[in-house]
């Protein structure tokens, strides 16, 4: 046994930290590594021992041999120092002088086996899990990869190990010091069922928004600034959904065709801001940019939401880079087959994290805490959710995953949203979300869009979503606004591409237009693409009127896709995940013209309307059942005649449904206790070629109507508000919606 000298000479060994300099190692003097602490996770600036500065650094790597904590300085020299310290597989060490600022990864030994799942290499500089900032840009040559990307038989080159250094072409994680209380912070708090959700991509949004100062477009201050904020708070939403804003990697296929991922799925650090949104910097400085954004969102009225990618990382399959968990411990982190050389994959993506496994489950569950508790998020949208609901095979419901979400006091109360869906056997799950969760409701948009283009065989589907899905989510507990109703979404068509294309053109991105679904349930309104057809043109304006305003009528929470409210197109692309160009910016331009200027107005106008009326935003589901002794019900369904539907009439085919909602009886009370009340609606939907004579319910529905809005018309500020008697016949345009507020 070695004596107490000889165990402290190697410790202190250990302890000094090595340079690395045109890939040659050396040892050199520097501050020793000290024990430090286990927790937190991730790189955390403090006060050390004696009231020393320093970083704390905590890696967990199970199955690990070694951990390497790299550091690197401005002119990108290295100097590695092992971290000797290892609790419950978490390797640890307090670097005494290091500052937020400080550019850092990880170099992680172990055994090189990918049949049993071992893919541990050194050479590969590796992304710490919970670094907090990025700096760098990813790009893939050969030497990211952690096998010989190039091998000659690449049904094997998985097994070969690439000896090349990385670190000269990935990004670093970078130390920053969170010293942020929010004091001044007010979340809005808006009840799910107040809520209009508006999807938008933070560089896209405001690329070309010519009221934001230029150095700023397309990044976390140009969505901040007051011209962006400006158009969510006229237009009425009251939330931003941002699609993926966590640090994240372009796919190989793509960089080599010249192209990048613009939506951004494929994320590699759950805690740092995406660097290229960032105007201020990338040395940590994106942090707080992102933060004042949320502040400025906040201070509107308007919460934020993030689309959040935990279901897999941008390190694909066995024949993808090694960038973080991969070289960390790459079966402690992925889903692996019985082969363990593969990955399994529930996602398209390559690979699925691990989520049964607890440090999987932590990473997933510290990442969202902190983005509530210190970056201020407002609520998540998970991508393809049924991946993360998997236990070990199954979607389950009773998941770890849920489960910890359903428990935990930061994450129970903030705004969930459900993908309820992923591409493995059995991972279409909507509705089976349990209560807390909303879900998109991709029934609501099939079913609206199918309904407009006069491509539904009754009614009977229509009415279920214009009243809440209450097929879908009347059970556990379960309300109306657990369905987010949209129509559109970042993936598919735009609103105006929904009536203008029949078929997908997805040329730009590369793949010979097979990419992207065959499913648009689209219609042109005949003729394909840009027409001169001023009579095509003004159809496809009032399908959008007809869309918009079936979307803000319809109980549940809806969504709106940025610009699909002033004619947004992109060209027919139905899949523009990769095109970070003109096709998926938002075009300002468009408000400047008379008829996408009309568009927006009806939007607000409807969203206002929303607003103010409680009827059209129930937190309970319609009971259908007279209340009082005239017979009125909360919610009534009429055919042209001005006669309630039968059965018979929900199943005959038919173009045409009214639907009568009542404010006398609204459930709840307001903050005072007191009883709600509101106006009562007809709204008539009419999808048919040709006009149809619709006669007004008389009593005990109504003794007069006015018409609130009429989608025939292009501009709605004109529209009368002139009453008409009950049992008045009153013609309903081809293509139209008419609401009508009951006049007592």
């Amino acid at each position: 046994m070695s004596s107490a000298a000889e165990q402290e000479a190697v410790a202190a060994e250990r302890a000094t930290p090595e340079a690395v300099v045109n890939g040659v190692s050396r040892k050199v003097p520097g501050p020793p590594v000290w024990p430090g602490a286990s927790t937190p996770l991730g790189a955390r600036f403090r006060v050390g021992p004696d009231g020393v500065a320093g970083t704390n650094f905590a890696l967990w790597a199970g199955g690990a041999e070694a951990v390497e904590l790299c550091l690197f300085d401005e002119a990108g020299r290295e100097t590695r120092a092992r971290l000797t310290e290892l609790t419950h597989e978490i390797w640890h060490g307090f670097v005494p002088g290091i500052m937020p600022g400080q550019r850092y990864g990880y170099r992680v030994h172990g055994r090189w086996d990918p049949w049993t799942g071992g893919r541990w290499n050194p050479a590969k500089l590796l992304l710490d899990p919970y670094a907090r900032a990025v700096d760098g840009e990813f790009l893939l040559p050969p030497e990211v990869y952690g096998h010989v990307r190039d091998w000659p038989q690449q049904q094997v080159a998985d097994t070969v190990r690439d000896e090349r250094d990385s670190a000269p072409h990935v990004p670093k994680g970078v130390v920053v010091h969170d010293d942020d209380d929010w004091a001044d912070d007010r979340r809005p708090k808006t009840p799910w069922a107040d809520s209009v959700i508006y999807e938008l991509h933070v560089r896209g949004f405001t690329r070309r928004h010519p009221g934001v100062p230029e150095e700023l477009r397309g990044t976390y201050a140009g969505l901040a600034h007051p011209a962006a904020v400006e158009h969510l708070v006229r237009l009425g939403v009251t939330a931003v959904e941002l699609l993926p804003v966590h640090q994240f990697a372009h796919e190989d296929h793509l960089l080599r065709r010249g192209l990048k991922n613009y939506w951004g799925y494929n994320s590699i650090g759950y805690f740092a801001p995406h660097a290229a949104y960032a105007a201020s910097g990338t040395t940590g400085q994106q942090v707080g940019e992102f933060k004042r954004m949320v502040r400025a969102l906040h201070a509107a009225g308007i919460e934020v939401i993030l689309d959040v990618v935990y279901n897999h990382t941008a390190e694909a399959g066995e024949l993808g880079p090694t960038l973080s968990l991969k070289g960390i411990d790459n079966r402690g982190y992925y889903r692996l087959q019985s082969d363990a050389r593969r990955y399994a994959d529930y996602t398209g993506c390559g690979n699925t994290l691990q989520v049964v496994q607890p440090h999987v489950l932590r990473l997933i569950t510290d990442s969202l805490r902190y983005w509530v508790t210190e970056m201020g998020v407002d609520g998540f949208r998970f991508d393809l959710a049924a991946a993360l609901a998997r236990s070990m095979h199954d979607v389950d419901m009773l998941s770890p995953f849920l489960a910890v979400i359903a428990q935990d006091p930061v994450l129970r109360r903030v705004k969930l949203i459900a993908e309820p869906w992923d591409v493995g056997s059995g991972g279409y799950q909507v509705g089976a979300f349990p209560p807390l969760w909303t879900e998109w409701n991709d029934r609501y948009r099939d079913a609206a869009r199918d309904f407009w283009r006069h491509a539904l065989p009754d009614v009977r589907e229509m009415g279920y979503r214009l009243s809440g899905s209450s097929d879908l989510y009347a059970w556990g507990g379960r309300r109306p606004y657990a369905s987010v109703n949209f129509v559109t979404a970042h993936d598919g068509f735009t609103l105006r591409d929904l009536v203008s294309y029949e078929r997908k053109h997805n040329e730009a991105n590369g793949e010979g237009n097979r990419d992207g679904t065959n499913d648009n349930r689209s219609w042109n309104g005949g003729a394909e693409g840009a027409t001169a057809d001023e009579d095509v043109q003004a159809l496809r304006r009032r399908q959008l009127r007809n869309l918009l305003t079936t979307l803000l009528l319809s109980t549940g929470v809806p969504m709106l896709v940025a610009g699909d409210e002033f004619g947004r197109t992109q060209q027919g692309n139905n899949n523009a995940y990769c095109q970070d160009n003109e096709i998926s910016w938002v075009d300002w331009g468009l408000l400047e013209e008379p008829g996408w200027r009309a568009l927006f107005d009806l939007t607000a106008r409807l969203i206002a309307l929303r607003h103010r009326h409680p009827v059209l935003r129930r937190r309970a589901f319609f009971s259908g059942r007279a209340h009082s002794a005239d017979g009125l019900r909360d919610l009534a369904w009429f055919t042209e005649r001005g006669t309630e539907m039968t059965e018979g009439d929900w199943y005959a085919p038919a173009a045409t449904l009214g639907m009568y909602l009542s404010g006398r009886d609204i459930p709840g009370r307001d903050e005072r206790g007191a009883p709600i009340a509101d106006d009562s609606f007809l709204a008539v939907l009419h999808a048919g070629d040709r006009p149809v004579d619709f006669v007004l319910p008389g009593p005990p529905w109504a003794q007069r109507y006015e018409v609130v809005v009429d989608t025939s018309r292009e501009e709605q500020d004109e529209a009368p508000g002139v009453a008409l008697p009950a049992g008045t016949t009153v013609t309903v345009p081809a293509r139209a919606v008419l609401l009508l507020r009951v006049a007592e």
